[in-house]
């Protein structure tokens, strides 16, 4: 069943406020990734389970170099699971200067992450003392 207009309206309306109110959750509920999440898991399980057997299989045969393989596959495994996917960049990346060509960003606003926003903020702290 179709929703009626007024409800086209408010759903509209919900969504500009969401992305005006967290630009970064709408951003991550509007990301389309396809197959790849279920491809991931279904690829994560099949190796926990193999490294679940082989852990089975090496304490069962009194071989602990087989346990410590299958160890290690099931924690490389599980680990695949929980990683976060790289980001694929589109297009050129840098700024567009008056001519229309691209400049490349420099180095370090290529950095992302918690431990950047920390150098960044050392770098501020460090250039408001006087240096």
């Amino acid at each position: 069943m179709p929703l009626s207009e007024y409800e086209q309206r408010v759903l509209e309306q919900m969504e500009r406020q969401l992305t005006s109110d967290d630009p970064r959750l709408a951003n991550t509920l509007t990301r389309r990734g396809g197959h790849r999440p279920a491809t991931r898991y279904v690829i994560a399980g099949v190796g926990a389970a193999v490294g679940l057997l082989l852990l089975v299989v090496g304490a069962a045969t009194s071989q602990p170099w087989v346990g410590a393989i299958g160890f290690v596959v099931m924690f490389a495994a599980v680990a695949f699971a929980f990683a976060t996917p790289r980001s694929e960049r589109t297009g050129p990346q840098g700024t567009v200067a008056s001519d229309g060509s691209v400049r490349r960003a420099p180095a370090s606003s290529k950095k992302h992450g918690f431990m950047a926003r920390l150098e960044e903020r050392w770098d501020r702290r460090r250039d408001g003392e006087g240096r």
